[in-house]
């Protein structure tokens, strides 16, 4: 099963956090998991996959303008019931504007008739809420968060690709 991870980047920390996600989603056995800038996205691997995780830095309480076109104009190919999550990266603690850079990402989804997971945060400390969120360079609990987001992603992507008992 394969799963695609597009991110932008422009410090390197959301690449990095893309890098954690694809580890995290090879925890999985049978997973194969790709990243890919939104400047070099494999749209033949992305048809492929079963799932397709999105990543980008926050900027004035949003997604960066990089991810949101491509979210609006990046692919032409249809995405519904592909199983997606999300990630973002900001430079220092805001008041809430990584929860609405996701939404924002998470609306993209949904309008392409995707199914979003985050693994949640029940009875978890380092819970996801809508999906991984690092502070600065994805270190610490910010990289745990990544690696439970591509883990969590890929496991319920195998879980739903299971046959259907007659």
């Amino acid at each position: 099963m394969q799963i695609a991870i597009i991110y932008h980047s422009e410090t390197g920390n959301t690449r990095r956090m893309a890098e954690l996600v694809q580890q995290g989603c090879e925890r999985v056995v049978g997973v194969q998991a790709r990243c890919m800038s939104v400047d070099a996205v494999d749209q033949d691997y992305v048809d492929g996959a079963a799932a397709l995780i999105l990543g980008a830095p926050i900027y004035g309480g949003s997604c960066s303008w990089q991810m949101k076109r491509f979210l609006d104009t990046g692919s032409r190919r249809t995405w519904a019931g592909k199983l997606g999550g999300v990630f973002v990266s900001q430079r220092y603690p805001a008041g809430g504007g990584e929860s609405f850079g996701e939404m924002v990402i998470i609306g993209g989804m949904l309008s392409r008739g995707m199914m979003v997971y985050s693994g949640g945060v029940a009875g978890r400390s380092d819970g996801l809420h809508f999906g991984a969120v690092s502070v600065g360079a994805p270190e610490g609990i910010f990289a745990e968060r990544c690696l439970r987001l591509g883990e969590a992603i890929a496991t319920r992507a195998s879980e739903l690709s299971l046959p259907v008992a007659s």
